[in-house]
């Protein structure tokens, strides 16, 4: 394989880990990053939802070796634990006996990720360097050191754009001809909030769990962080009531959780200072098309399919990205014509549906997570797939749990919804859920 010389706009995630899968071909890479050094600089927090580890993600990190050490800094989440108003707790597992996702800290993962491409003697990572124009054509950059404002042009045989949903790479893209793109934000925004750890530094609430308090048009969920601390995230409507916009000081949302989510406040002594400190950030959803440019130019990860969060798969996706990259360059080797080709063609409607699945997951989180008729019918379902699992693989361990893609799993999602609403309305379906009638009817159905 001949070697590249290889440009990456953004060493975040995706653009980090993609210059590894690079640089174990033999190319030679440089990432060119807007922040400092995360290694060497506190980052402001409150912007980052904590990370969810799931199969996709696993299956990325263990093409570049880096399975083992990330999960000595993931925790295990094995259900989904909702509060209600009252403090009553219910239970969801989340897939089979053993199967979990894992909760890890997104600046953790970088700085690993970074130190792992370093470490190929490969990939050069410059810092503070903001990317300002991209010619398409001869795959070169302008990047501006932000604190000098030295300028610098950087053309390279390929160029990558993992430099996130506001990517300036895609930005020269979608001055072209025929490039479609759309970018919606949601109705919702958020905002984090910590339960820091007891005194004894051990969780306060359940560790190996994903909490959430479903309110119905929004909710609060805790991830737990190995310091004993769980990360929490207010998915909350921008405008109407109640609102960020309705509830614009720090007393209000005070006696709002004080109502809303009084458990969760109660673990809360620095609710005042989280609350005025910490920004409200929007929520969008990116699609675009095509994602190449000139067989020189790639977009990868957030840059061509940024996605709200509610799936956990934001990541997942964005690395899977990776694998699937690296999968057709082992089998067309220089041909990039060809891979750029088969990466979008295979990935856009993939990411496409994740988008729609990461939604209706919101719906399912805020709306009906608490809800008893839903979780009986998730009862059947598991009892179902338990039976018969060459038959009927629930949704959620379609997206979370397999590798099929997110296109495939939406539409089999879509046909499971159908068999089930039939199923509800048999009768006596409460208490002959278990029974051969039941079975047979959802074999009947598939």
């Amino acid at each position: 394989m001949e070697s590249k010389q290889v440009t990456i706009s953004g060493a975040g995630l995706v653009g980090s880990l993609l210059s590894i899968y690079l640089a174990q071909k033999g190319h030679r890479i440089r990432i060119f990053e807007r922040r400092l050094d995360p290694r060497k600089t506190l980052i402001d927090g409150g912007r980052s939802i904590n990370l969810a580890l799931s199969d996709r993600g696993w299956k990325a990190l263990e093409g570049v070796g880096l399975e083992g050490e990330i999960r000595k800094m993931a925790i295990p989440m094995y259900r989904r634990v909702m509060h209600a108003v009252d403090g009553s707790l219910s239970f969801q597992p989340y897939g089979k006996e053993g199967q979990a996702i894992y909760s890890v800290s997104r600046a953790g993962l970088n700085a690993k990720l970074m130190d792992l491409a370093e470490k190929t003697g490969k990939v050069n990572i410059i810092f503070d360097q903001r990317c300002l124009d991209v010619d398409l054509h001869a795959a070169e950059a302008v990047f501006e050191n932000q604190s000098s404002g030295e300028r610098n042009y950087v053309k390279a045989d390929l160029l990558f754009g993992a430099d996130g949903a506001f990517s300036m790479v895609r930005g020269a893209m979608q001055k072209t001809d025929r490039f479609n793109y759309s970018q919606h934000y949601i109705e919702h925004a958020y905002k984090e909030l910590t339960i820091p750890p007891g005194e004894d530094g051990k969780h306060l609430i359940e560790k190996e769990a994903l909490h959430i308090w479903p309110r119905g048009n929004y909710m609060l969920i805790a991830l737990p962080n190995l310091d004993g601390s769980f990360t929490c995230t207010l998915f909350f409507p921008h405008e109407g009531k109640p609102s960020f916009e309705s509830i614009d000081t720090t007393e209000k949302a005070r006696d709002f959780f004080s109502k809303v989510f009084p458990d969760a406040l109660a673990l809360m002594p620095d609710f005042d200072v989280d609350w005025e400190q910490n920004p409200i950030s929007s929520l969008v959803i990116i699609r675009c098309f095509p994602w190449t440019s000139n067989n020189k130019v790639a977009l990868i990860g957030d840059a061509s399919h940024a996605i709200v969060p509610f799936y956990g798969q934001g990541m997942n996706c964005g690395f899977e990205d990776c694998t699937v990259l690296n999968q057709l360059m082992e089998k067309y080797g220089d041909d990039w014509y060809t891979i750029f080709g088969e990466f979008e063609k295979e990935r856009k409607p993939n990411a496409d549906a994740i988008a729609d699945l990461a939604m209706r997951n919101f719906i399912e989180m805020r709306d009906l997570t608490g809800d008893e008729d839903f979780l009986f019918r998730k009862k059947i379902e598991g009892w179902f797939s338990a039976k018969h699992p060459d038959k009927w693989l629930p949704l959620y361990s379609m997206v979370t749990f397999s590798h099929i893609p997110y296109s495939e799993a939406l539409a089999e999602g879509v046909r499971q919804d159908r068999i089930m609403d039939e199923i509800m309305k048999m009768p006596d379906i409460n208490t002959n859920w278990q029974s051969v009638a039941v079975e047979e009817k959802i074999l009947s159905l598939l």
